[in-house]
């Protein structure tokens, strides 16, 4: 019970500063989002690639599978990172 009272604060506390930002704010955090779907979805699709890259099912993924999966995990920490960075510029013009 204590644990959801805290979820639930902290949940309040979040969409009390998320109403306090700017139009340009949340337009900067809209485009940030967008660059994370983007990037997520273009990870998601490598891994499926990488996925179609070995045909066998002995539970030993091939080296050009653990290559796939390696770029694919590259492009998802490169969009996370970019996102974040987005979201930090627009919280810093914002104060």
């Amino acid at each position: 019970m204590k644990k959801s009272i805290m979820i639930l604060a902290a949940s309040l506390s979040i969409a009390t500063l998320g109403a306090c930002d700017s139009g340009a704010e949340n337009a900067q955090e809209n485009q940030a989002d967008a660059v994370r779907e983007s990037t997520e979805a273009q990870a998601d699709a490598m891994e499926e690639k990488a996925d179609n890259l070995d045909t066998r099912v002995d539970g030993v993924d091939s080296a050009a599978e653990n290559a796939m999966e390696n770029k694919a995990d590259a492009v998802r920490k490169q969009g996370e990172a970019k996102a974040d960075a987005m979201e930090d510029a627009a919280d810093a013009q914002n104060r």
